[in-house]
């Protein structure tokens, strides 16, 4: 089992940056995928962006796509969220989930292709 805890969350205005981060324990990290999700307020949790398990993939939802960069510290069992051009649309509790299958290839944007969440961390991006 594998634990994710994320951080890096906050309040800024439109057009800042954050960046996220999502410490995994528990298991080897360096052989899953993982996936960044977020919900706003009244919607449906929805996918953000992906990495692979070596780091040399990275996938993304087109509402962030140019704005948001994954990445991954397989030394550190840590994911990062760097997210720029932040956009008030951008605001939601936002989740690192972990792949469910060991050296899945492609990337997945299901949240049922995902064994494992954090608790989520809040953004805010205010006008």
């Amino acid at each position: 089992q594998v634990q994710l805890v994320e951080s890096g969350g906050g309040l800024v205005q439109a057009g800042g940056s954050l960046r996220l981060s999502c410490a995994a324990s528990g298991r080897t990290f360096s052989r899953y995928a993982m996936g960044w999700f977020r919900q706003a307020p009244g919607k449906e949790r929805e996918f953000v962006a992906a990495i692979n398990w070596s780091g040399g993939s990275t996938y993304y939802a087109d509402s962030v796509k140019g704005r948001f960069t994954i990445s991954r510290d397989n030394a550190k069992n840590t994911v990062f969220l760097q997210m720029n051009s932040l956009k008030p649309e951008d605001t939601a509790v936002y989740y690192c989930a972990a792949d469910s299958v060991s050296y899945r290839p492609g990337l997945k944007s299901r949240m049922n292709e995902y064994g494992a969440w954090g608790q989520g961390t809040q953004v805010t991006v205010s006008s």
